[in-house]
């Protein structure tokens, strides 16, 4: 896979699986620096820290949330749209689902340990609202299929994070056949590597 080192850095590199779809990247950098500065920041600060994820929360685990709110923090929101459709005056509601980040036509979604449907459900949504003009690129971050053998070794069952929840094995076949249209899309993986292990007795 192509680097992306001289763009991301190091440091995200290493943490980070990128999968770039229709030049998304360069999209974001070019049109949207301050965004593009937003989500280096954040993503060269996080860890993938044991206490984290050893709670339960689903796809709003406590890692989920860290990276949330410090979008959050630097203007980026959680936003649902309005969205319809007109045929000779007549309206028909077309509703999207709400984005968990969003800030100047980039949406980023968090998947972190969700059914991997939802990921159907979130390309569909960044090509729906790609195809309105509402959006320039769909950014995802979720967990590298890598990672799972780190997280039963940390004492999380299997079963917790099975096959069939979301992780990139799942997600990267779903964008290559067209689950999001022409939407660029952005994946952050999780790798192996930006697990820490912060408990005082491991």
């Amino acid at each position: 896979m192509t680097s992306f080192s001289n763009s991301l850095g190091e440091n995200i590199c290493q943490k980070f699986e990128i999968y770039d779809w229709r030049n998304a990247l360069a999209i974001l950098t070019a049109v949207h620096p301050e965004e593009f500065a937003n989500l280096k920041g954040v993503l060269d600060g996080f860890s993938l820290n044991h206490s984290a994820f050893s709670v339960g929360g689903g796809n709003k685990s406590l890692m989920a949330k860290s990276i949330d709110s410090a979008l959050y923090a630097l203007g980026w929101t959680e936003k649902a749209f309005d969205t319809k459709i007109v045929v000779d005056e007549i309206e028909y509601p077309s509703p999207t689902h709400k984005v968990d980040c969003f800030k100047n036509k980039v949406a980023l979604e968090v998947e972190w340990n969700n059914k991997d449907p939802f990921f159907d459900r979130d390309l569909n949504n960044f090509r729906l609202l790609y195809e309105l003009r509402i959006i320039d690129l769909g950014i995802v971050v979720t967990r590298t299929t890598a990672l799972q053998p780190v997280l039963v070794g940390a004492g999380r069952p299997g079963t917790t994070y099975g096959k069939a929840t979301t992780h990139t094995e799942k997600l990267y076949p779903k964008i290559v056949g067209g689950g999001a249209g022409g939407c660029p899309i952005l994946v952050f993986g999780i790798k192996p590597e930006a697990y820490v292990d912060d408990r005082t007795d491991p």
